[in-house]
C-alpha cells in the first residue's frame, strides 16, 4: 500500500515505460472512479467481471487494469444509454462505486508495445520463442483499409510467429489445451498435419488478417482466440479440399489473452515495487457439455 502515489500517477508511470506513441483516439482510458485517489493496490485481468471486482475489493486493491470493456460493448462507458435501467448494469455500477474501484483499460497500448504485451505473456506461458513481426499493428490496421480490398499480405506481416518442435496438429492442440488450462479447444485441419510454425492470431482479429496469416509460407497453423465461423473456418475447409491443408486451434478470446494480463502484473511489479500487484483471471465464460 502507498499513501503518496495516486492512481493517475501509476498509470502515467506505466504509459511512460510502455514508450509507445500516443493515439489520437484510444480505448485506453479511465472507465470508472476518481483517478486522483491514492493507490492502495492493483489488479490486472482480462476482463473486470463482477466477481473480479468483488475479489479486488476484498484484497484492498482500488485499481483494476482490464484488457477488455467493462460494460458489454466496444464503446464501454462512452455509451451506456442503451443499458438505461438494465438491472445487471445498475448492479455492477453500484458494486464498483460502493468499493471505490477505478477501472482503467489497457488494450491498444499493450498490443502496440514491441513486443506485444499480450503475445509475450502467451508465449511465456507456452514456453515458445516468438519472431517479432516486421509490421506494427497500427500499420496492419492501415493496410487492412488500404484500397478496395486492403493489403492483406502486409497486414498479416504484423502477426507474431512462434517456432515449435515438429508435432502433429492433434498433438499440438492437446499441448496448447493443457498448457493454457483450457477446458476444451476447437480444431480445424487434418490431425496428422505437421506443425512447426504457429501464427499467434490472439483475441478476435479480423478474418481477412487471419486468412492472410495462413497464406504465409512460414505458417502451418494459427492459434486463435475467437473467429467468425463463416470466414477463416470455411477458407481452411476449402484449402484442405484443394490440397493445401493448414490448421487452426481456437482456444477462446479470454484464454488466448489472459496470460498477457498475468504477464502485465509481473511487468508492473518492477515499475511499482512498493505497490501490491496481483492478477485475477476472469476465466472462460463458457462450459462444454
Amino acid at each position: 500500500m502507498t499513501d503518496t502515489l495516486s492512481i493517475r500517477d501509476a498509470v502515467e508511470t506505466l504509459l511512460a515505460a510502455a514508450a509507445v506513441a500516443p493515439l489520437s483516439h484510444t480505448a485506453d482510458t479511465f472507465k470508472t472512479g476518481d483517478p486522483d485517489t491514492a493507490l492502495t493496490g492493483v489488479v490486472t485481468t482480462f476482463l473486470a467481471t463482477a466477481d473480479v471486482i468483488r475479489h479486488a475489493a476484498a484484497q484492498g486493491a482500488n485499481l483494476i487494469i482490464t484488457h477488455e470493456p467493462t460494460y458489454y460493448s466496444a464503446e464501454d462507458t462512452d455509451d451506456v444509454a442503451w443499458l438505461d435501467s438494465d438491472p445487471t448494469y445498475e448492479d455492477k455500477r453500484r458494486l464498483i462505486e460502493e468499493h471505490g474501484i477505478v477501472i482503467w483499460r489497457f488494450h491498444d497500448y499493450w498490443h502496440m508495445m514491441r513486443p506485444d504485451g499480450i503475445v509475450t505473456g502467451l508465449a511465456q506461458r507456452l514456453g515458445w520463442t516468438v519472431d517479432p513481426p516486421s509490421v506494427s499493428m497500427d500499420d496492419a490496421i492501415q493496410a487492412m483499409t488500404a484500397g478496395k480490398g486492403g493489403d492483406i499480405k502486409r497486414a498479416a506481416a504484423a502477426t507474431s510467429v512462434a517456432s515449435v518442435p515438429p508435432m502433429t496438429l492433434g498433438a499440438f492442440a492437446q499441448h496448447v489445451k493443457e498448457q493454457l488450462g483450457a477446458p476444451s479447444v476447437r480444431v480445424l485441419g487434418p490431425d496428422d498435419l505437421t506443425v512447426r510454425r504457429v501464427g499467434l492470431t490472439v483475441g478476435a482479429l479480423p478474418g481477412k488478417m487471419t486468412i492472410g496469416t495462413l497464406q504465409r509460407d512460414d505458417v502451418d497453423v494459427v492459434l486463435c482466440g475467437e473467429t467468425r465461423e463463416w470466414e477463416t473456418c470455411e477458407y481452411l475447409r476449402d484449402a484442405a479440399f484443394f490440397g493445401r491443408p493448414k490448421g487452426m486451434v481456437v482456444v477462446g478470446h479470454a484464454t488466448s489473452e489472459e496470460p498477457g494480463m498475468e504477464y502485465l502484473a509481473e511487468w508492473l511489479r518492477a515499475l511499482l515495487p512498493d505497490v501490491r500487484i496481483t492478477h485475477l483471471p476472469s476465466g472462460d465464460p463458457f462450459r462444454t457439455l
